[in-house]
């Protein structure tokens, strides 16, 4: 993969204030993160990380970052950016350093190539439930997307992880068995078969007493004649 070259120096001023005098001067704010070492804070060019962000979408994209008075180049990844809720310009950017000869895992995005037969000639929809692989490779393996040909899918048919032809540079961490592609009815279809096969069913509900109905009198006893005494 190439490797997309990128200046920083080291930012040395922290808190609000300073970062706010850095926008206004056409410069991000970030952090490189490696493991093991402490967090190194940079500065970076506005015009230039958002350039490279817009160009390449930044995901997985391996980074050459220069930092000035550094005595050695670092290789990162782009971890976090944040966008300004309003305007959308970048407000700071985290990275991640890796090495090149250490493998590394990471997701990437699955997109299908073609139209299926099952679309095209029967009228289904095509189903993608699975939009990103998690892969284990070099970064300098790493694909920008993994394309799946989805044109010989009929109506009913599917493609599943394990049914993929990958480089052997790339070690799939997904269950073999999740669905990748599946062609199906359309889901109006679906819904006028489901009617058709369910039978009418008359209920018949027993009429219950209404709440509060008085309960039924019982009839008086006539009262007994009393004796009289002789």
């Amino acid at each position: 993969m190439e490797q997309i070259k990128l200046k920083a120096t080291v930012r040395q001023d922290k808190g609000k204030q300073a970062v706010k005098k850095l926008r206004g001067q056409g410069t991000v704010p970030g952090t490189v993160y490696h493991r093991g070492e402490e967090p190194v804070s940079v500065a970076l060019s506005e015009r230039e990380i958002s350039k490279i962000i817009r160009g390449a979408g930044a995901e997985n994209l391996l980074i050459h970052l220069s930092v000035e008075n550094a005595k050695k180049s670092r290789t990162v990844l782009i971890k976090e950016v944040q966008h300004h809720p309003v305007t959308r310009g970048i407000l700071h950017v985290d990275f991640n350093e890796i090495s090149l000869t250490e493998k590394i895992t990471l997701e990437v995005e699955v997109r299908a190539v073609g139209e299926p037969a099952g679309v095209k000639q029967e009228g289904g929809v095509l189903d993608h439930p699975l939009r990103e692989l998690k892969i284990q490779c070099l970064p300098t393996d790493i694909p920008k997307h993994i394309d799946v040909d989805v044109s010989g899918l009929k109506l009913n048919q599917s493609i599943h992880v394990k049914d993929l032809r990958l480089p052997e540079t790339l070690k799939v961490l997904n269950d073999p068995e999740a669905l990748l592609f599946q062609v199906q009815v359309h889901i109006e279809e679906k819904a006028e078969e489901a009617a058709a096969e369910t039978p009418e069913v008359e209920v018949i509900r027993e009429k219950k007493e209404e709440e509060g109905a008085p309960a039924a009198e019982k009839p008086k006893e006539e009262p007994k004649a009393e004796k009289k005494q002789t």
